[in-house]
């Protein structure tokens, strides 16, 4: 019993420094605890002190400051609450939130890109695809973009295939998009369809370049095959068409040839393949490589040196 006697007022004790503690002046001053103890009819007692709690609303500096200002505070908080926590954020959930972030952003972009097509695609107002005739100019809306071409509506039970080469021939387009967007409206002529496989091929280009091609076709089996050419072999050819790192050749063979910019004479540092080569220019190009599996022709314009040069006679009197 001694023993449980000294042990209470030990207790007994400390309820009172405790008491006294929280009346005094500096804990006064401190922000409110929402649980303390104090003395309460000579015990010690719990209870919650809301009473000390300091809100915003008490704060003089705060209710001095402009509502724009004190917006402007509220929100560097915030943003700097979330900064913070994305600091401690786990690698694992920083990679689930961008990825849901890139997903989202994806999501957005296709629904932006949509295009209204001018007619439904079940409408029976379209036009049969049999019904198309070849060679024939139609009007088409583009209604998306790929990296080798643009699927055009031209009102027909498909989508025509525009091909990136047959968008210009004045510039190399590298992507459909350096000049179409979805949803313009263009002039396309009618190259090729099979109602069978619901397919169709268009063109921008004008039709006497069409028709040349046509005419090219046409004459293949006049044309040289690549199995009788050979490295180092002189041709004579017409520029094509230029690109951003060549031009392509006509040479009469089964295939156009390739001539890289840098295979050509007029090459120098800082210039680019526009500058010096140009469509329906002749030039002399030289077999550099050939492919015969894929039908490919490599040429170059530089005169080959291991070819034996011009001979030269001189008369010694």
């Amino acid at each position: 019993m001694k023993y449980l006697a000294t042990i209470y007022a030990s207790l007994l004790g400390c309820a009172a420094s405790v008491g006294s503690f929280v009346h005094s002046p500096i804990f006064q001053s401190r922000p409110a605890l929402t649980t303390i103890f104090a003395e309460q009819n000579g015990g010690s007692v719990l209870y919650s002190d809301d009473d000390q709690e300091k809100t915003l609303s008490q704060n003089k500096r705060w209710n001095s400051l402009s509502p724009a200002v004190k917006e402007r505070i509220i929100k560097e908080g915030q943003q700097r609450a979330i900064r913070n926590k994305k600091k401690r954020e786990p690698a694992a959930d920083k990679k689930r939130r961008m990825l849901m972030f890139y997903k989202k952003a994806a999501a957005e972009t296709k629904r932006m890109s949509r295009v209204e097509r001018p007619l439904p695609i079940n409408s029976d107002e379209r036009t049969a695809l049999k019904d198309l005739l070849v060679g024939e100019t139609y009007n088409g809306t583009v209604i998306s973009l790929t990296a080798f071409g643009a699927y055009v509506d031209i009102g027909s039970e498909c989508d025509g295939l525009l091909h990136v080469s047959q968008i210009t021939r004045e510039k190399f387009i590298e992507h459909p998009r350096q000049a179409l967007t979805p949803g313009d409206q263009i002039n396309v002529t009618l190259v090729r369809a099979s109602p069978a496989l619901k397919k169709m091929h268009l063109s921008m280009l004008p039709k006497e370049i069409l028709q040349e091609e046509d005419a090219d076709e046409d004459d293949f089996d006049e044309r040289i095959p690549l199995e009788d050419l050979a490295t180092d072999d002189e041709l004579w050819g017409e520029i094509k068409r230029v690109t951003s790192y060549g031009a392509y050749v006509e040479v009469g063979a089964v295939v156009q040839g390739w001539l890289h910019f840098m295979d050509h004479p007029e090459f120098e540092f800082g210039k680019v393949p526009s500058d010096f080569m140009r469509i329906s220019d002749r030039i002399r190009c030289w077999v550099s490589n050939k492919d015969e599996d894929n039908l490919r022709l490599k040429l170059t314009a530089i005169r080959p040196k291991d070819l034996p040069g011009p001979r030269r006679e001189m008369k010694i009197n």
